[in-house]
């Protein structure tokens, strides 16, 4: 595996960039791009052509200039640099860096510092010399700043302009953070940073409010200097903003889109962050397609909701006007391919989501026997299991399932220190009321409120504020599976330990773990596992959480009961598998969906303002609601029944 992604490592650097968008596959695209199948193997290539750079370098006695990123993106190609220094010998020695950006102000030994950031996943584990390390100065008086831009343009001029430059891509199209507006030609300066990319750093400094409102960036002119740039995007919550990099004509709206114009760049994407491109997304639009039953599926979905016709009225000229004369005359006519679609579609939509029993389930989604099986649901935080998948959930239990739910992490950053107080002062006044202890309780709450009270922004809580935090989340999730109908004995809490760092960034998982869910696994040995499938972020708790469940099934797959256990995936809060992906779709009543209203309404911390809420900022229920009722409104328009709402899963074949 490791000499492919060399070998592929080293035709990225080579590509004959003057033949960008000349090849039939790529002809929308106006900047070479490379997809790969996971994030860590695009992050395995750049390593890779980083260090043939520094390895070239260095035997000429040079220098090897590199500009640098942060941010979750690059980790995967730091961790990759870390192990070929201290397993294959490659020195950074002859490497000079220089840091895009950095937030302004900025303490260097504050968690989110940069400085920080790139000392702990990558200086601080190889040979770089540090006077070699450049990175822009968060401490700066504000009135010596302008004259640091200039000296920080100056010096990387003065190594001859940066030899390779990373980047990753903010969802404006930001690069280092150049915000839409800035101009080509920008320089290293002071910004102010856009709205939505501070919704975006949220997380990371525990709330909107203690984001700084300004950042020093080296400009799109700088980074125009390199004489090799490296875009990577992982994840579909990019895949938007890609294609307008990558398709649509320059605009200083998408800062990213000037690199159109840069002789040599290059954009490295996972497959999920290039769903939007042509050759995946339309791919019979540049070209001869194989035309399998998926590709089938993505093909008539995407007509039918482009012309707005439902698929059965959908006719011979409306797949040639849209460039599927191939589909017409391998798999023609119109009617044919229409209702085989239909069918497909119309098989996958269920109300009996653990298999209707005593029916005839060849066309169904699911088995119908065992007619009562033992189910998993895994949330990865307190909440995601009713929000994601509540109706579900309901109709699992009304149906006489043995449900089980698996809360993977305690969700303890995401309370605010009010409600910590609260319930410490509940627990001062209960004990003031019915025990002797009081004084001690007191002293309790004294703690708590002073470690609430002494918290700066951005600080780690305290041990006990962390447990307190954990205690308010179990409690809710517990609630909410009584409001459902299941008992506390079906309801595990497995506090996964990469989770608690009491920091947004986590641990990568371990033995631990993974150790963990098999356990739960090996406990209920269930005839349905569900979790959740949200792949945007590699560094993600969702993704991480993932990650662990397919490490525990992989191991545990040999045995006996895991041959008629299968595994469907729902997406979280954020956003919905599409339509040519669903393979089961449970429809909800009106009172179903009140119902899983309520539940959803058990997690008051996370009521009216959850802590980090993201970009969207309508209530957790809202948000579930409307994507649930606009996936029943696109089954609607493609023709299939009318439903209230839908929840849809994928199955994962394992």
């Amino acid at each position: 595996m490791e000499k492919v992604l060399m070998d592929k490592a080293t035709s990225i650097r080579n590509i004959k960039y003057k033949e960008v968008g000349r090849d039939e596959s790529t002809r929308f695209e106006r900047i070479h791009t490379e997809i790969f199948e996971s994030s860590s193997d695009a992050s395995l290539a750049i390593a890779g052509e980083i260090a043939l750079l520094i390895r070239e370098k260095a035997a000429k006695g040079e220098k090897c200039v590199l500009g640098l990123a942060t941010g979750s993106s690059p980790l995967g190609v730091y961790k990759e640099l870390v192990r070929l220094h201290k397993e294959e010998g490659l020195s950074f020695a002859n490497v000079v860096t220089f840091n895009l950006d950095e937030y302004y102000p900025m303490d260097p030994k504050a968690l989110q510092s940069y400085i920080r950031f790139m000392g702990e996943n990558l200086f601080n584990h190889i040979d770089i010399l540090e006077e070699n390390i450049n990175i822009p100065d968060g401490t700066l008086d504000q009135d010596l700043v302008s004259v640091f831009c200039a000296d920080y343009e100056k010096k990387i001029d003065d190594y001859g302009g940066l030899d390779l430059q990373i980047l990753g891509i903010g969802r404006t199209g930001h690069i280092g953070f150049n915000e839409p507006g800035s101009h080509y030609n920008s320089l290293t300066r002071m910004v102010t940073l856009d709205h939505l990319t501070k919704t975006d750093a949220a997380s990371d400094f525990f709330g909107m409010d203690n984001v700084p409102r300004r950042a020093i960036t080296m400009g799109v002119g700088t980074i125009f200097k390199a004489k090799r740039i490296l875009l990577m995007a992982w994840g579909e919550g990019k895949s938007a903003i890609i294609r307008e990099t990558i398709e649509e004509k320059i605009s200083d709206a998408v800062p990213a889109s000037y690199l159109q114009n840069h002789p040599k760049t290059t954009i490295v994407l996972d497959t999920a962050a290039a769903a939007e491109l042509v050759r995946i997304k339309t791919p019979w639009r540049v070209g001869s397609c194989t035309w399998d039953d998926p590709l089938l599926k993505q093909a008539v979905i995407w007509l039918s909701q482009k012309l707005q016709k439902p698929i059965l009225k959908l006719t011979d000229r409306d797949y040639m006007d849209n460039g599927m004369d191939e589909l017409i005359a391998e798999h023609g006519p119109a009617y044919n391919i229409n209702i085989k679609m239909f069918n497909v579609l119309q098989h996958t939509i269920t109300g009996w989501p653990g298999g209707k029993p005593g029916a005839d389930d060849t066309y169904r989604p699911e088995r119908a026997d065992p007619a009562k099986k033992r189910v998993v649901i895994f949330s990865p935080h307190p909440d995601d299991d009713v929000i994601s998948m509540g109706g579900t959930f309901i109709r699992l239990v009304d149906q006489g399932h043995d449900v089980h739910v698996a809360y993977q992490t305690s969700g303890n950053i995401a309370v605010f220190d009010e409600d910590v107080v609260r319930f410490a002062d509940f627990f001062k006044d209960f004990n003031a009321v019915y025990s002797a202890g009081n004084r001690e309780s007191k002293r309790f709450y004294e703690e708590v409120v002073s470690n609430v009270s002494n918290k700066q922004p951005g600080d780690i809580d305290t041990p006990v504020v962390q447990k307190i935090k954990g205690l308010i989340r179990r409690g809710e999730a517990k609630a909410a599976c009584r409001y459902i109908g299941i008992g506390d004995d079906n309801v595990h809490f497995m506090d996964m330990p990469f989770y608690e760092t009491g920091l947004i960034q986590k641990q990568p998982i371990g033995e631990e773990d993974v150790k963990i869910v098999m356990d739960l696994l090996q406990e209920v040995k269930p005839h349905q596992i569900y979790a959740a499938g949200d792949l945007s972020d590699p560094h993600g708790t969702h993704r991480v959480c993932l990650d662990a469940i397919f490490q525990a099934v992989e191991r545990l797959k040999p045995q006996s009961w895991m041959q008629d256990c299968w595994l469907w995936l729902y997406r979280g809060a954020w956003q919905e598998w599409g339509i040519e992906e669903i393979e089961m779709a449970v429809p909800l009543s009106p009172g179903e969906l009140m119902r899983k209203r309520k539940a959803i309404f058990k997690h008051q911390s996370q009521k009216d303002s959850a802590l980090f809420p993201g970009t969207d900022m309508r209530e957790f229920w809202q948000r579930a609601e409307d994507r649930n009722r606009s996936t029943a409104g696109i089954y609607d328009k493609l023709g299939l029944p009318e439903y209230e709402a839908m929840e849809a899963f994928k199955r994962w074949h394992f």
